[in-house]
């Protein structure tokens, strides 16, 4: 199935318009494949906008949009949803995306609350330009997903005066419907599964769920289940905890590496590089390996000709992470495979690198 480059008008159209099908799909929309092969999510227009109409309510009232992602997603999807709901038209970038194109359209809107949504990606190039940073900071509020927002680019973001939200969601949830760790209204969220330390599968809940999958219908008794009470849930692809109401998700359930019984999060140790060598962070992704001594290797992937040394990488991150996070595994590569907007492809990485044989050069006294 080819995705569907939505219009605002289209949108509206079909928002508005008369469904002799009530409860039909109005959108078919892709997911990322991040652990396995993509598929096609059916959305209704109520799924759609009992999303878009949460999200106002949380964000404080309608305003107008800038849309900075393809609507062929669910995030660029979304904001013409909450555009047309809002009776707004958005200001479209279009590609590429670069720091003055999105200061320029920054400047095309006209109304006094102004939103927009990006990934993290394109949150980090704004802030390396004055004009950017402008711009952004411009904002009410910022969405932020598609993949792991790490705490050093909310500080920076924080620092630069932009009012950043850390969504969580999927095509199947209809995008983003848990903000900053917190579900949206309507939504619930529960840990499956749970480990002695409260981790487990992440489930949701809420009128936001999709239909089910358009291409793929025998996998709809797995990903989408009804208890007996009626509630439907969705149960992600996602491993996390909740603490204090707080959802904390540490990584795709294939993307967690295991590695000496511990369970590491990829994004923690990005999120360490970031902090410790900027240089390198924009340029690298964290993968488990496969490892004849510790189960998964933590392996950094560096899409630059002359990488750093290992043992120079794991000094500068001692001060970060724990023994066990650190990297034992440097591999380069000429350019990191996405998967979606600003998401890396760690499955495709982890199948290019493959496993390291022979004895381990840090399991003699190191203490990792």
């Amino acid at each position: 199935m080819v995705p569907h480059e939505w219009t605002y008008t289209e949108v509206c159209a079909a928002l508005v318009g008369d469904d002799p099908h009530p409860g039909a799909a109005m959108a078919l929309v892709g997911t990322s494949g991040s652990t396995g092969t993509p598929k096609v999510a059916r959305l209704t227009a109520a799924a759609l906008t009992a999303s878009a109409r949460a999200t106002l309510e949380v964000l404080g009232g309608p305003g107008q949009w800038l849309l900075a992602t393809p609507s062929t997603h669910i995030a660029g999807l979304q904001v013409l949803v909450r555009s047309a709901l809002a009776g707004v038209a958005p200001v479209i970038l279009g590609s590429p995306f670069t720091s003055s194109r999105f200061a320029a359209a920054t400047a095309e809107l006209t109304h006094p609350r102004r939103y927009t949504a990006l990934v993290p990606t394109q949150v980090r190039r704004l802030l390396r330009d004055p004009d950017g940073q402008a711009a952004l900071a411009s904002y009410e509020a910022v969405l932020v997903g598609g993949a792991a927002v790490p705490q050093s680019l909310r500080d920076a973001a924080s620092a630069a005066g932009a009012r950043i939200v850390a969504t969580y969601g999927m095509s199947e949830t209809a995008g983003g419907c848990v903000y900053d760790g917190r579900p949206l209204p309507g939504t619930r969220m529960r840990i499956a599964d749970p480990d002695a330390a409260g981790v487990g599968v992440v489930e949701l809940s809420g009128p936001t769920l999709a239909q089910g999958y358009a291409d793929r219908p025998h996998q709809n008794g797995v990903a989408f289940r009804t208890e007996p009470d009626g509630t439907r849930w969705f149960r992600t692809d996602d491993i996390g905890r909740i603490e204090d109401g707080v959802l904390h998700v540490l990584g795709r359930r294939d993307d967690v590496i295991n590695s000496g019984g511990l369970k590491i999060a990829p994004h923690v140790v990005e999120d360490a590089i970031t902090r410790a060598l900027p240089g390198l962070a924009a340029h690298a992704v964290v993968v488990g390996t496969p490892d004849p001594h510790w189960g998964e290797a933590v392996t950094l992937v560096v899409a630059d000709p002359n990488p750093p040394e290992l043992d120079e990488v794991r000094e500068v991150l001692r001060a970060y992470l724990p023994g066990s996070a650190l990297p034992t595994r440097i591999e380069r590569v000429r350019t990191i495979p996405l998967l979606g907007p600003g998401k890396p492809d760690r499955r495709a990485l982890r199948e290019k690198i493959g496993p390291r044989a022979g004895e381990d050069p840090l399991s003699r006294g190191t203490g990792r």
